[in-house]
Formats: C-alpha cells, sequence, structure tokens
C-alpha cells in the first residue's frame, strides 16, 4: 500500500501537536493569517516546530504575503515547506524558491471539473499542490471553511499529480474521500475542532483511527 501523507493543519497548541503525533501526521501546518481563528505568531509556530522534533514536516502556511512576513515567518519558526493558499502565481512561487531553498505547495480552489485547469501552469513549479473546496460566498477565509466539494472529479486527474486533499474532511465522510479519490495526501483543520479554531484531540484521534479503517478497507 501506498504511503499516505496527513497533515494536521491550524494547530495551536501542545496537545493538538502531541495528538497529531501520535496519530501519525506526515506534516503539521500552522496558520500565519490574521482573519483565520487559526492564526499564530511566528515565534509561538517556531516554539512548537521545536516541539515537534522531526517527527513530521512543519508547513507554513500563508495567504498573498510578501517578503517581509515571509522573512519573519521562516527565521522564526524554520519550517520544512511553505504552503501558499492565494492568488500568488507560478512567478511568485518558483522566487520563493529560490529566495527560501524551501519546497513550496500551492492551494487551488476546486468547485467543478474545469477547475482542473488551474493546474497547468504551476506543473513543474509548485512541489505539490493542494486541492480545497472553494469557499461559500461570503466567507474571508480561502480555507478551513469546513465545505467539501465533489472527489470524483480527481479521477480527472494525471497519475503524476502529487497533491493532498482539503475541504470539509472530518471521520465521518473520510472513508467516502478514499473511497472516490484515494488521494496521496490528506489536509485537515475544521474536520477535528470543537470550535472554530479549537483542535479537539478526541476527534484527532478519530480522524486518524477512521483513515485507518478505510485504508484496511480498500487494500482489503
Amino acid at each position: 500500500m501506498k504511503v499516505l501523507d496527513i497533515k494536521i493543519c491550524g494547530l495551536k497548541t501542545d496537545a493538538a501537536l502531541a495528538a497529531a503525533l501520535s496519530g501519525g501526521a506526515t506534516h503539521v501546518g500552522f496558520i500565519f493569517f490574521p482573519k483565520s481563528p487559526r492564526n499564530i505568531t511566528p515565534s509561538e509556530a517556531g516554539r512548537l516546530r521545536k516541539l515537534a522534533g522531526g517527527k513530521a514536516k512543519a508547513v507554513a502556511v500563508t495567504v498573498d504575503a510578501d517578503n517581509e512576513f515571509l522573512d519573519t515567518i521562516v527565521t522564526e519558526m524554520q519550517p520544512d515547506m511553505l504552503q501558499l493558499h492565494g492568488s500568488e502565481t507560478p512567478e511568485r512561487l518558483a522566487e520563493l524558491k529560490v529566495r527560501y531553498g524551501l519546497p513550496v505547495m500551492k492551494a487551488l480552489s476546486v468547485r467543478e471539473p474545469a477547475d482542473l485547469a488551474a493546474i497547468a501552469p504551476y506543473r513543474g513549479v509548485a512541489d505539490r499542490l493542494l486541492f480545497d473546496a472553494k469557499p461559500p460566498k461570503g466567507s474571508e477565509l480561502p480555507g478551513g471553511n469546513g465545505v467539501s466539494f465533489d472527489w470524483t472529479i480527481l479521477a480527472r486527474l494525471d497519475a503524476d499529480v502529487d497533491y493532498m486533499l482539503s475541504g470539509g474532511l472530518n471521520a465521518a465522510n473520510i472513508g467516502e474521500a478514499i473511497r472516490l479519490a484515494n488521494p496521496p495526501g490528506l489536509d485537515i483543520s475544521s474536520g477535528v475542532e470543537s470550535a472554530p479554531g479549537i483542535k479537539d484531540t478526541a476527534l484527532i484521534e478519530q480522524f486518524f483511527k477512521a483513515v485507518r479503517a478505510a485504508r484496511s478497507d480498500r487494500a482489503a
């Protein structure tokens, strides 16, 4: 069975980080976006990143951040990867890869098959893609809205597209997502929260349990 990467995103506390790591997270995400209930300071993210002790890749998630802010994040947090969740162009990705020497994951919003056309310009530039549901009307958040999209759309992807699936995932529906899309990576945030920005360690545990069960069913 192929390796499945799992990122628990929007972490803010020691307990949530510990639950993510004990569950088997391969990536842990820290969000730097003031409008998000999961927003964290670069220094606090750096403290949590040290606690992770290299057990998972630390991902810095930003939205159209400028170089000054990114300089601070990279210096204080020392991430293993950057995730760009705004309207960053392929040229911006290339610029940041040179500036920081870090791999970059680009988030793209998906609602219908035509949205997959957005992949082409980023091929060969982004080290990985993240497919998230388009935000509901009126939302100020580009992600973390707890909404999903039609996962069967991803069956149209070329086999060599490396991505993480995000958007509305939780313990109850992850089995269906794995059955329909069998993604190489999963990214979850609001689906393991008791309230916006408040990670629930029991929900994190339930999510990993559901993923293991779905993977076992698929293998069988």
